[in-house]
This record gives C-alpha cells, structure tokens and sequence, in this order.
C-alpha cells in the first residue's frame, strides 16, 4: 500500500524523450518518502494508498534545488545599494567600509543563533515557492572559528525546517582584512580551515572566488589540490567579472559546477561539456549590479553542458529569495527556455550538487515535490510575482 497517491495530475517528471517529460492524466504514487510510481494513470499497478488526492489537472514538478545561495549572513548592504545609484564607485564605498568586507564584520560578531534566526525568513521565502533542496555557502567569515559558524548555522537551517541542505566551504571568497598577502591567506584555508571542516563533516564541497578582485587560477589550484585531498568536490565561482580561464581550471579538477560564467569564452564550453561540469547561471546578480555581458548560452546549449539557475542569494549582489524569478530571468534576460530554466532549478541543479536521487519525477527517487495551480510547466516562468504554488511535498 502507498502512502499517498496523486491522481489526475499533469507530470513534469524531467526524464525521459518528450519535452519536460510531460505525462498528462496522470499518478504519482509515493511509499517510505520514494517516489514508487510516476506515469499514466491508466497504468497504475495498485490504487491502494493511505492519502489518495485528486488534483484535477494540476501540474507537479520536482521539488525545485536552489544549487547556489549565501543565505547564512548577517547585517544587509542596501546603503551600499543607494549609495551606487547616487553615483558612489565601488572602491569609494570599499574604502569606506562597505562590500565584502562589511558582511564580513557583521558575520563575525553575529552568534550562531543570531546567523539562523537571520536566515529562516529567506529560507521561508523560497519553501514557500516549491523548495526542497537548497546549497548553503560560507564566505563571511573568513577565520577557522567563524566559518565553521556558519556551516553549522547553515545545517541547523536543514533541523528547523523541513528542506533538505548541502553546505559548501567558500573560505577562498575574499581576502580578510587581518592578511594582507593573499597566498599567506590560501596557506592558512588550506592549512588550517580545510582540514578542521572537513574532519568536522560540516562540507559538502569546497567553492573559490577565481576573479582579479578575488583569488588568481594559481591559487585556485592550490585550494583544488587540498580539497582533492581530502576527499572534497570543488565548484567555483568563474568569469563573473572577467577571464582567467577558471571554468577550465574547474572543469579540470571535474567540478561539481563552474557558476556565473558571463565571461566563458564560447570556445571553452566544450571543457565544461567533457568534463560533466553543470554551468550554473545566476541571473539575479546580473540583474542587480546591471551587468551587459551575457553567458554565453549559445555555446553551453550547442556544447550539451548542462544549464542551472540559482538565486545567489547574498547581501551585495543578488539578494533574490525567488526561484520563480530566477527561471523569467534566465529567460528574459539570457534567452533561455522555459523548458530550460525549469531544468535549471531541478535535474541540473541536483547534478550541480552531486545528488542523484532528486530532481525527476522517476520511482526510486526522493519524493519531493512541488504541486502547482498550473496546467503547463512554462507558467512557471512566465509569470513575474506570481506564486502558484498549491502544496509542496518534502520526502513524501
């Protein structure tokens, strides 16, 4: 007997040869939080559940994966966003006192209590619109002490709510302000900070900012190695600003994803696509600091790299807690498919994140779902502001 069945529903299941893997007139039938049964209904094999729901043509998707957010911070940065719009450069608001760096102080003073109380709102704001997996970074605290902080706020988030959390040790994001060399700051993440979050288990992977106003693709590798030894994937923020050929770098060490990517020569995609590595596209922070200089969707597309959307959720450039909205603006503004952009935010972010069990609606997988007042899954990123959510399922 299942534990619930769905009858009458409109399947995107993500799998298989039609486009979205739409199955109408549908059943999804759920047992031991697994989907047992995705497909016709006329095909269902046993009827029999404990909670039987007709949902009259409405659409299910996979629970929606955000791949790439800063949730875990504290303190906000919208003086600094007042203050670019009345003209202040970023090095004048840098030198006095904003950016990275005043995340970072207001991170380090905050407690591991104040850094989750802090991000449920934001967390709630995207489980209200379908979410069931979301990808925590650090980066803001930049000391041992203070970035295992924010980790373990970071896997409470995943105790106080029912959403499934990947951390990500971002510990090559900004150079403090306590070093003033930044390879004597890379021989202490690698040194110090990797080895004590990894003999933690608070990691699930390991991210670098590979950018001239970041960390260089030398000192990149050197976080690369130390992650490969200890048994860490690696993703990495690449070409937001400019090139150094950190997708490649990333491809070669076979990352997880290479996110951002404005700046991917189109030539290079093809290192992503042998290498398995997802491109992940985060439209938001494109969006918010007005960028011109498009991914080159083209060339990921025509190369069969893998395409996701996430939020960037983060205080300085991309403080987005709508998935919905990163799927229209990975289509209005990138020149995505609707089809792609649901991709995106299910099958490719959850390969974006190394999980193979989320992300299609197929028997085997986790049952987490999104159920929507929708007939078609192009609604979803068709509307601005426009949450059609009508339930969502988190491991059945």
């Amino acid at each position: 007997m299942h534990d619930l069945l769905l009858t009458h529903a409109t399947l995107a299941t993500m799998a298989g040869p039609a486009p979205y893997g739409l199955v109408e007139n549908a059943a999804i039938a759920v047992k031991d939080g697994r989907i047992a049964y995705a497909g016709p209904l006329a095909d269902l094999p046993d009827n029999k559940a404990k909670e039987t729901d007709d949902l009259g043509g409405a659409l299910v998707t996979p629970g929606l994966i955000d791949c790439h957010t800063h949730l875990v911070y504290a303190g906000d940065r919208a003086a600094e966003f007042e203050a670019r719009l009345l003209g202040k450069s970023y090095e004048e608001i840098a030198r006095a006192g904003g950016g990275i760096l005043s995340t970072v102080r207001a991170t380090r003073a905050a407690s591991e209590d104040a850094l989750v109380e802090a991000a449920l709102p934001r967390l709630d704001a995207l489980i209200a619109e379908g979410l069931t997996t979301i990808e925590i970074k650090s980066g803001y605290g930049l000391t041992l002490e203070d970035e295992m902080k924010m980790l373990r706020a970071a896997r409470r988030l995943g105790r106080e709510r029912n959403v499934r959390v990947t951390t990500t040790l971002l510990a090559a994001h900004a150079l403090p302000p306590e070093f003033k060399n930044a390879d004597d700051y890379i021989a202490y993440v690698c040194s110090d900070i990797m080895p004590a979050v990894a003999a933690a288990g608070l990691a699930d992977a390991v991210d670098g900012f590979c950018e001239g106003v970041g960390f260089s693709p030398a000192q990149i590798e050197r976080v690369f190695e130390k992650a490969a030894a200890l048994g860490l994937r690696v993703k990495l923020h690449a070409e937001q600003l400019s090139d150094l050929g950190g997708a490649k770098l990333a491809a070669r060490y076979g990352a997880l994803s290479a996110d951002h990517l404005e700046y991917l020569k189109p030539e290079d995609a093809n290192a992503l696509a042998k290498a398995k590595t997802v491109a992940v596209l985060l439209p938001g922070a494109f969006y918010f600091l007005r960028e011109t200089k498009l991914p080159p969707v083209e060339a990921l597309r025509a190369n069969g790299v893998s395409m996701a959307l996430a939020t960037d959720c983060n205080p300085g450039t991309s403080p987005m807690t709508s998935l919905l909205l990163a799927m229209n603006m990975g289509c209005t503004l990138f020149r995505m498919t609707p089809e792609e952009a649901l991709s995106g935010v299910t099958c490719n972010a959850a390969t974006a994140l190394g999980l193979d069990d989320a992300g299609t609606l197929t028997p085997g997988k986790r049952a987490d779902l999104a159920i929507w007042r929708a007939r078609h899954p192009a609604e979803l990123a068709y509307g601005i502001g426009a949450n059609p959510l009508i339930r969502r399922v988190f491991a059945g």
